[in-house]
Parts: C-alpha cells; structure tokens; sequence
C-alpha cells in the first residue's frame, strides 16, 4: 500500500505521510505522489506534490526517502484540502522544475 506510506527527508526525519498518488492515464504510470504534512486529524494540513522519480523507497525504514532539504520543501508547490491543482503539463512542469527533475 502506498498510501499512508512515511516520507522522510535525506537526514532521516520524517517529514510526511503519502496521501495519494497520481498516475498519467495515457502511459499508466505513476507521475506524483501527494505527500500530506502538517495539521491534525486532517485539519490545516499542506499537500505537496512530488514527483514519483524523487521518491525512493527504504525497507529498513518501511517508508520512502526524498533527497529534498528542507529549504526546497519549505519553498516548494502546495496546497491545502479542497484546493487541488489542475494537474496539467503546465503544472507538471513546474512542479519538475522546482524539484530539478527532467
């Protein structure tokens, strides 16, 4: 199961929790992953989208790792419950470009 999955930055400290992911519906494959991080019981959290390639998955740690610091992930794209993006090309280029990914 991916979702509810913890997401830790590259020193070890969580920083989130997989929310959803979202898959290309031409190529069927995954594109973001919707970390959730913040608030509680739901309530004023941020949603920030990932990009899949980002994200590595550790066993050891039952979650996955982003080589993300913490100044990128303070700066980058978000949003809050009810207020999702419009996933488009547009977005994900931004989105790529914000995290350095071709």
């Amino acid at each position: 199961m991916v979702e509810g999955t913890s997401v830790y930055d590259i020193e070890g400290q969580r920083v989130g929790k997989i929310l959803n992911f979202m898959v290309n519906k031409h190529s069927g494959q995954v594109e973001y992953a919707v970390m959730s991080f913040g608030g509680f019981l739901g309530m004023g959290e941020d949603h920030y989208p990932l990009p899949w390639k980002k994200l590595k998955y550790v066993v050891a740690r039952h979650g996955f790792v982003v080589d993300i610091d913490k100044d990128s992930l303070a700066n980058a794209p978000k949003h809050d419950r009810g207020n999702e993006p419009v996933y488009d090309a547009a977005f994900g280029t931004m989105i790529s470009s914000h995290y350095g990914v071709a």
